[in-house]
């Protein structure tokens, strides 16, 4: 498929816009995993120690960014994300798929990160950037902006000069994955770049967790930084919130369309939860009617506190 260019180290920010869209597979919560939180190179996958090696190894974020787009440590998941990129989906049959595992994005200086579950198959494998390109980004933007912590509520590409504010958002798993289930050796092989992203973040007060999977990824990688985490083991839950050393861990719904077609999770609904966190972290946020850029002027009217969360 001439369509189809895989790129370890490429950057995704020259893609062409895609076509806005409504129906497509996003990522689901799932109940977290238990048991003692194993050593990556103990697990059943032979690479997990490449793994392991390259996150310690990075020493900023461009590093570690590079390191993960350039990872092939599961053989399921390269296979699955790249035959995303060949088959697509009838509305992206013209585009490039990025095609690769996909790093975080946001600013070094980030007091919150969000901890998302895995890119879409034709939403962040297609563009290259984490939730950007699918039903889900939409949601989770909007919300940003609509708190101050993004500069814009629409973002459906890479490259399009989205601006956060005090805020990083990245993934427990950084590939594909069928079906959006990761398997656990798979989420155990990937956790050592969360591990390191969250060092590398010296500023770092809060993490919000974007489901069950996301706040599973987020305990064993602060144990795995060295922090005690209370017994009994905190639960997720929408709003649940932990204090671990000089961390605090903020549950949310993940925005998946299962979650707010449904109206279990709401625009309001995240963005106190991302409101909380900012207070939490003490960022400071600026108006977000002053800072959507012109062309998204129309999109922030209809993207309101009170409006569906898909409204165009």
């Amino acid at each position: 498929n001439p369509g189809y260019h895989p790129r370890p180290m490429a950057s995704p920010h020259h893609m062409a816009d895609p076509v806005p869209l409504a129906d497509v597979e996003d990522e689901r919560d799932e109940a977290p995993s238990t048991g003692v939180i194993p050593d990556p190179t103990s697990l059943a996958n032979p690479d997990a120690d490449r793994v392991l090696l390259a996150a310690r190894a990075a020493r900023d974020l461009p590093a570690l960014d590079a390191a993960i787009s350039a990872c092939d440590a599961c053989p399921r998941l390269n296979a699955w994300r790249e035959e995303q990129a060949r088959v697509k989906v009838a509305r992206f049959r013209d585009e490039t798929y990025w095609a690769r595992p996909v790093p975080g994005y946001g600013p070094a200086s980030a007091r919150i990160l969000l901890v998302g579950l895995a890119p879409g198959a034709h939403g962040a494998n297609r563009t290259g950037r984490v939730f950007t390109g699918d039903a889900s980004g939409d949601f989770l933007w909007r919300a940003l902006h609509a708190t101050g912590l993004a500069d814009r509520p629409v973002s459906r590409r890479a490259g399009d000069g989205l601006q956060l504010h005090g805020v990083r958002v990245a993934a427990a798993v950084r590939c594909a994955p069928p079906a959006n289930r990761p398997t656990t050796d798979e989420q155990h092989a990937c956790r050592p770049y969360l591990v390191r992203e969250m060092a590398l973040l010296r500023d770092l007060r809060v993490i919000v967790a974007l489901g069950a999977i996301g706040w599973d990824a987020t305990l064993r990688s602060l144990v795995a930084t060295g922090h005690k985490v209370p017994s009994p083991r905190p639960r997720f839950g929408h709003g649940a919130e932990v204090v671990i050393g000089d961390h605090t861990l903020v549950g949310t719904y993940h925005p998946s369309q299962q979650n707010t077609f449904t109206g279990v999770l709401t625009p309001p609904m995240m963005e106190q939860v991302f409101a909380r966190a900012a207070e939490l972290a003490g960022v400071d946020r600026p108006d977000p009617r002053e800072t959507a850029p012109a062309e998204d002027a129309e999109a922030t009217g209809r993207a309101g506190r009170g409006a569906g969360p898909f409204t165009r």
